[in-house]
């Protein structure tokens, strides 16, 4: 993290084509963390960092899911345009906290 950087949440989750990992929201950027679990010792290890947009490249966010929670992420990349869902806890957290971080947001 940046000197400037303050984390917002933070969340072991799943998304539907990437896996297990955490989910991270500064007010910076969002970051989505691999993990490796060993259910021998119950340990969890952060892997590499396979998603990370600053918060200007979020285009759309909504929650959706009334049994399964999810939060729907839609991020503009050099490719175009992609759709994340992350399965969380609290969607409705995610969604309020990361729309609060984007009208906040000012590039450094």
């Amino acid at each position: 993290m940046e000197p400037n950087e303050k984390r917002l949440l933070q969340e072991d989750c799943s998304e539907d084509s990437l896996g297990a990992g955490i989910l991270t929201l500064t007010n910076l950027r969002l970051a989505f963390d691999k993990t490796e679990g060993r259910i021998l010792d119950f340990s969890k290890k952060f892997g590499k960092t396979v998603l990370e947009a600053k918060l200007d490249q979020i285009i759309e966010v909504a929650k959706e899911g009334w049994l399964i929670k999810k939060i729907r992420i839609k991020i503009k990349t050099d490719e175009g345009e992609k759709t994340y869902k992350f399965g969380v806890y609290s969607n409705g957290k995610w969604e309020k906290e990361l729309k609060d971080a984007i009208s906040k947001y000012s590039p450094q």
